[in-house]
């Protein structure tokens, strides 16, 4: 499967868990809830590995420290770190989403 079909899939994937209410953000707004179901698509898998682009153990995200999962989302973002998945989720991130995305696992 090529990249960007790779990355379309996981975001669809991630639609579909919002729209099926699995994601609960209490106070979030609703952008937030779709961001949040798009990780749980693979982070909310206890024991979850990927098969793409090599085999790789997803790590938990709840209970990590808010400055760590802000700087690995903005390297995300920026290349600096270079996982497909990651690297064209965190490619549609505002600073915002990143902020709340941090909050809200830090807090899990």
């Amino acid at each position: 499967m090529k990249k960007a079909a790779a990355v379309k899939l996981l975001i669809a994937s991630g639609l579909i868990l919002s729209f099926s209410g699995v994601a609960d953000a209490a106070g979030s707004t609703d952008s937030v809830k779709s961001k949040i179901a798009m990780c749980q698509g693979c982070h909310g898998i206890e024991g979850y590995r990927t098969a793409y682009p090599f085999v790789y153990h997803v790590p938990k995200l709840g209970g990590q420290h808010l400055p760590y999962l802000v700087k690995a989302l903005k390297d995300y973002r920026s290349g600096e770190r270079n996982h497909p998945t990651m690297v064209g989720i965190a490619g549609t991130l505002s600073d915002e989403d990143i902020d709340a995305l941090a909050a809200y696992y830090a807090g899990n």
